[in-house]
């Protein structure tokens, strides 16, 4: 491959060098110096997900910079404007998958009442009393106390999520849902239980449009169209109880409206299913059914868990069908069902800072969860919303 030799600067003083291969781009095309046939392109172009510039070899490139470079430089300007409105690159290079990019936010939170009940992983981030029960497999069957503290902390949790709700409009930014949501919970005297669980920088979970789970609240404010979860987990005297929803921000298309009904809609028939006797692996299939037929796809990745005084146990409830899961239904088992279900291909990837899992063809994707108490005769849904039916936010101006 032939090499250029030009260097300039890329953005506030930033050198770069142009000592880069250009790619061959395996067809025709014409160049952009002379207007003859090109099958060459310019790398820098291609790094900055500009539109492709093609040359027919590297003299003509060279020839050409002078002029080229200022396609680099406006970018750069444009670039920078989104920086200084909260907007900024921490993965050079990476490719997203879809349109969203992340967005400034602010450090860790640290300033915690020192009567707060916390987790054990609060400080150090890790969860030791999960990774101490991991191979146990054991699923627990909670005391009648017990029971009642999982009411409480379901209780909270919806409370908390019923405020992150009437924050949803056009400009409002998800770092802002975060302020609130970690407000809320002080004035409960409830500990966030994402904040620092494995290291999560926030006290919730706000994905939008293609971001399937665990995206961070950032300074992105949300933009007319916009589909967004929101994921709440509290922790009160010893137990976390744990929900989301997914919300419409403004106008949302048709078939954006379509994904988020389905992705409710299976979750109930799901939870109606939820019984003494029922089998774990088959909750998946369900929903599996119900989603296919919508003309949508279910995220394998991650899963239904059992919750208690543990974050995330046994047992996992899969949501899609013909898995592998363990465990039958008893009265007294606590658990999640959350299925995230996507607008294309149900495969995820994630952003380089961990967290952040999004779609892997860039469509969107839509989710709900409740936690989950078995009943004699059935389920009790621990994180129901108190008015309205129970019926998710996103219904209410439908």
């Amino acid at each position: 491959a032939v090499v250029s030799t030009q260097s300039g600067h890329y953005g506030r003083g930033h050198t770069f060098s142009a000592q880069r291969s250009l790619i061959d781009t395996q067809m025709v095309v014409k160049c952009e110096g002379c207007g003859e046939d090109a099958s060459l392109q310019c790398p820098t172009c291609k790094t900055m997900k500009l539109p492709p510039s093609h040359f027919c070899n590297q003299q003509c490139f060279k020839k050409s910079w002078g002029q080229h470079k200022v396609k680099h430089q406006k970018a750069t300007v444009s670039i920078m404007n989104h920086i200084d409105n909260g907007y900024y690159e921490p993965y050079p290079g990476y490719s997203y998958t879809g349109k969203l990019r992340p967005y400034k936010r602010k450090s860790r939170r640290v300033d915690l009442p020192d009567n707060l009940g916390r987790p054990d992983y609060w400080e150090h981030g890790k969860p030791i009393s999960e990774l101490q029960s991991r191979g146990v497999g054991q699923i627990k069957v909670l005391s009648p106390e017990e029971i009642e503290g999982m009411r409480e902390a379901g209780r909270l949790g919806r409370e908390v999520l019923d405020i992150a709700a009437s924050m949803i409009k056009i400009g409002v930014t998800c770092e802002e849902i975060d302020d609130a949501v970690h407000e809320a919970c002080m004035e409960r005297n409830c500990y966030p239980s994402p904040l620092n669980y494995r290291g999560f920088p926030k006290s919730c979970c706000t994905s939008v449009n293609e971001v399937i789970c665990h995206g961070i609240p950032d300074q992105r404010p949300l933009q007319d169209g916009d589909i967004v979860n929101v994921d709440i987990t509290v922790y009160k005297n010893g137990f976390h109880g744990d929900l989301n929803e997914t919300f419409l921000v403004g106008n949302v298309d048709e078939a954006g409206v379509k994904l988020v009904k389905a992705s409710y809609d299976c979750l109930q028939k799901a939870i109606e299913s939820v019984k003494p006797g029922m089998k774990y692996r088959d909750v998946g299939g369900i929903i599996q059914k119900h989603i296919n037929a919508c003309g949508f796809s279910v995220v394998r990745s991650y899963c239904g868990h059992g919750i208690h005084q543990l974050f995330h146990t046994a047992p996992s409830i899969p949501h899609y069908s013909k898995n592998k899961a363990v465990g039958i239904m008893r009265p007294g088992h606590c658990f999640t069902i959350e299925p995230m279900i996507n607008e294309g291909v149900w495969r995820d990837t994630l952003w380089p800072d961990d967290w952040t899992a999004v779609t892997t063809d860039g469509k969107r994707s839509s989710q709900f969860e409740q936690t989950l108490l078995v009943t004699e005769t059935g389920c009790e849904i621990l994180t129901a919303r108190q008015d309205k039916n129970g019926q998710a936010h996103f219904m209410d101006n439908m």
